[in-house]
């Protein structure tokens, strides 16, 4: 029974506080905006960071995955100079000797680079790698491919003149798309690179961030939006975030050899370093492990010279995240301080409400009213006005995001969380709570003789 009572009670505090915001509707609105934007601005502010994190993630796995690992030249530490030069370098040596006792690799991948000038007819174009590689690149990479075949054992043991080209590539040579409104397959051209003449038998789809496709497909909805005749604008050339990846010419390993490196050797023997060994590791919790057996067999197959250095995605993703991470801090201050200005106005109204209200809190007490009824009451309005506030708030941050997917369109989408709504409505409910505290207290110690004498 005493429960219940309790409870009724509550539950008219809440209906009064209700009423008292309802009868003073416009002064409360302008109290509640604080809050309102203070909210929107946390949710916004969580959503484009989770949008940024996001496309990052994306990245990393076009670009491999955080468990793919580069093996890059260093140069040896300062008291191995005197045997830098027994070392062999990086050669296919160390890939097989890294197939055969790196128990905890999934992959690896050699690749010999060169310089390049690719041809086609009048057309040319330097790519941003021109690699000879093993077919187990296309899985390293994670390279999908939109028209014709990877090279396989066969292309690579016979050393043939096939390549695979990256989707800019051929932009540059056979055209844009885009640009023409048609499909342009390059399977089967052939082009030249650095004057010998290759069969294109494959072309890697073209990546985009989602930034780049939503931009493509604002312009294409400009295109068709216009009256008049088309037309056709040559390729234009634009650096995104998957520039590299698009703009890559391989080649199996054996006809790089052959045809590039035979030259650049001496005595016409062809130079066998490699420009790079990449790695994957099996599983991302054995990575320091993992490193470790690499570097053994290296160390074995470069005769002790330690001249090569890992370069790993999980340390570059961890810097990134740690920018992000700030980024988002600060914005949730800018946000907690709009909270802040919102809390001061909804203080300041409960405070101007007491005095108007002097009397009513006397009769109140006259009538029986505990000091903890009256704190109680007071602090429901405050409590209201901030919950009503933070429920406004939400919708609001949809609002804004929606605004600013419309004014910057090719941005990363922002992610609404559900972590984030309820971050939003708790802050809210703890700035009502904390703002109604001084006025709550200030009411529940008035004296009633004074008030019901006040004027």
């Amino acid at each position: 029974g005493i429960h219940c009572s309790r409870l009724m009670t509550y539950f008219n505090l809440l209906i009064l506080g209700f009423r008292e915001v309802y009868e003073h509707w416009f002064r409360s609105v302008l109290t509640m905006l604080g809050v309102i934007l203070g909210v929107a601005s946390v949710v916004t502010m969580s959503a484009i960071v989770e949008g940024l994190e996001k496309a990052m993630r994306d990245n990393i796995i076009i670009y491999g995955g955080l468990n793919k690992v580069l093996i890059r030249d260093s140069d040896p530490p300062d008291y191995q100079d005197h045997i830098a030069d027994t070392s062999p370098g990086k050669t296919l040596n160390d890939v097989y000797a890294l197939k055969r006792g790196a128990t905890l690799l999934s992959l690896v991948s050699p690749e010999m680079g060169h310089r390049a000038r690719i041809t086609y007819q009048r057309r040319s174009c330097y790519p941003s790698e021109f690699i000879g590689a093993w077919p187990v690149v296309l899985e390293m990479n994670r390279h999908t491919l939109q028209y014709g075949r990877f090279f396989n054992e066969l292309d690579e043991r016979e050393a043939k003149s096939v390549c695979v080209i990256g989707a800019h590539i051929r932009n540059r040579l056979f055209g844009d798309p885009e640009s023409t409104d048609q499909e342009i397959n390059p399977v089967g051209k052939i082009i030249h690179i650095n004057r010998q003449p290759f069969t294109v038998i494959g072309m890697f789809t073209e990546y985009m961030t989602d930034a780049e496709r939503k931009r493509r497909e604002l312009e294409r909805q400009k295109r068709n939006n216009r009256t008049g005749p088309k037309r056709h604008t040559g390729y234009r050339f634009r650096r995104d975030g998957f520039h590299h990846k698009n703009n890559v010419v391989y080649i199996p390993i054996n006809t790089m050899w052959m045809r590039f490196k035979a030259s650049s050797g001496t005595d016409n023997t062809p130079e066998p370093n490699l420009t790079d060994i990449d790695i994957k590791v099996a599983d991302l919790n054995y990575m320091e492990k993992a490193l470790d057996q690499v570097r053994n067999i290296l160390l074995h197959t470069h005769k002790g010279v330690e001249d090569f250095e890992f370069s790993t995605y999980a340390s570059r993703i961890a810097s990134a995240e740690k920018r992000i991470k700030n980024a988002n801090l600060i914005g949730l201050i800018i946000s907690a301080l709009s909270l802040f200005v919102g809390g001061i106005g909804i203080m300041n109204i409960m405070l101007a409400s007491i005095n108007e209200r002097i009397r009513e809190i006397g009769t109140f007490k006259a009538l029986g009213a505990t000091n903890l009824s009256i704190f109680f009451q007071i602090m429901m309005e405050s409590a209201t006005l901030a919950i009503m506030g933070g429920l406004v708030g939400l919708p609001t941050s949809f609002g804004t995001i929606w605004l600013l997917t419309q004014l910057i369109p090719q941005q990363n989408v922002p992610i609404i969380t559900s972590e984030a709504l309820l971050i939003g409505l708790t802050f809210s409910v703890l700035t009502g709570i904390i703002a109604g505290l001084f006025p709550a207290y200030k009411a529940s110690q008035l004296n009633p003789i004074e008030a019901l004498r006040y004027e």
